[in-house]
């Protein structure tokens, strides 16, 4: 049965100089409302030891744009303001929920520049966008149509460190699960092999960062060649920024089209898919593998997986991040006592012999099997 979701489309988009400086502006005004709302939060339960609501806050937002010294906040559209405290109630709902930590204030140079309007704050008339407070509509490099007849409800418009500028366009559609298949798999995750699935097959981990991680090097590298306080330093210095900026975004890109093309594959080739509860917030804390870790992005895999599972009628089981999958034979059921991480490959007392991944991608379909 076909089900409405909610999806979004990110795009390019070529601003003018005009529409650049008003966006720019309502950057910088949306941070400012963010960290001035936490603050006040912060200072009352800190103080009094009580909770500031969203009503509250957005009383205290029209009296700031009527002081004198944050009047031009009512020279941006109110509604990214208004929308960035629903953002801030939303983080301090889930703190208090204990499902994430204390919020923390918007940095210029490290937090995303973004800001979301709602229905009311723009016009989408033949396919052409226009945010308020601008004449003219957006110059949207249009990568991929939108489903035919739908009304975006919510737009973000963002900038990267790269100094790109993107808008996302909140929709809905309507989306038909996909016929059922008899194929199940398990998916033991890896540095190496980004993913090895219970059938044999390794998915190999492309390795975005490391190539890039040259580059940066080199740039950084010449920067230090530079005689310190010169001119020649400050232009080394701003091109290895840029560089830098570059690089992580294309990294980020390729990382997010791959993850794309794999769980797309294994959503479509699959009726149950197993995965192991990996704790990635704690792996990481592993200086030895946190960079690797992050490279390979196993929770954005994770990620899409869920969604896309829930999207096309398929069910990913998550298996106990404590199961033995790696000392565990998959043939006959024995638990080895130890398997050191240099055993790639090992035979157990029953003759069967085993690759370490394809084994314990084995055994997670096997647990996920018994679990759904």
């Amino acid at each position: 049965m076909a089900q409405i979701v909610k999806r979004a489309y990110k795009y390019r988009f070529y601003p003018t100089p005009e529409q650049a400086e008003e966006l720019a502006r309502t950057f910088g005004c949306v941070r400012l409302v963010y960290n001035k709302a936490l603050e006040e939060r912060t200072r009352a339960y800190t103080l009094q030891g009580r909770r500031v609501s969203y009503v509250e806050s957005s009383a205290a937002l029209t009296v700031w744009k009527r002081s004198g010294d944050y009047d031009f906040l009512s020279e941006v559209s109110s509604v990214p303001l208004q929308q960035a405290l629903r953002h801030l109630q939303a983080a301090f709902a889930n703190f208090f929920a204990k499902r994430a930590k204390y919020p923390t204030f918007k940095s210029r140079k490290k937090s995303r520049a973004s800001a979301e309007y709602t229905r009311s704050a723009f016009r989408w008339r033949d396919g052409a966008l226009t945010l308020a407070k601008m004449d003219a509509p957006l110059a949207i490099a249009w990568s991929r149509p939108l489903p035919e007849g739908a009304e975006p409800s919510t737009v973000t418009v963002s900038k990267d460190a790269a100094g790109r500028w993107f808008v996302s366009l909140l929709v809905e559609e309507e989306i038909s699960p996909l016929p059922p298949v008899a194929e199940n798999v398990g998916i033991d995750a890896g540095i190496t092999a980004l993913a090895t699935l219970s059938t044999g097959e390794k998915i190999v981990n492309p390795c975005h960062e490391r190539r890039d991680r040259r580059k940066l090097a080199k740039a950084q590298r010449a920067l230090a060649r530079k005689e310190k306080g010169s001119a020649n330093r400050a232009k080394a210095r701003l091109k290895m920024a840029r560089a830098h900026a570059r690089a992580h975004a294309r990294v980020t890109d390729r990382r997010r089209d791959h993850l794309h093309k794999v769980t797309t594959r294994l959503v479509r080739d699959n009726q149950v898919i197993a995965v192991e509860d990996l704790t990635v917030r704690n792996m990481v804390k592993n200086h030895s593998l946190a960079r690797a870790i992050s490279d390979a992005s196993w929770r954005q895999m994770r990620s899409m997986l869920e969604y896309k599972a829930a999207w096309y009628g398929r069910t990913l089981v998550a298996v106990d991040r404590w199961f033995p999958s790696s000392k565990l034979c998959s043939a006959c059921g024995a638990l080895q006592d130890r398997m050191p991480l240099h055993a790639r490959a090992w035979q157990c007392a029953c003759g069967a012999a085993h690759d370490r991944d394809v084994n314990a991608a084995q055994n997670v379909l096997a647990a996920g099997l018994a679990e759904s």
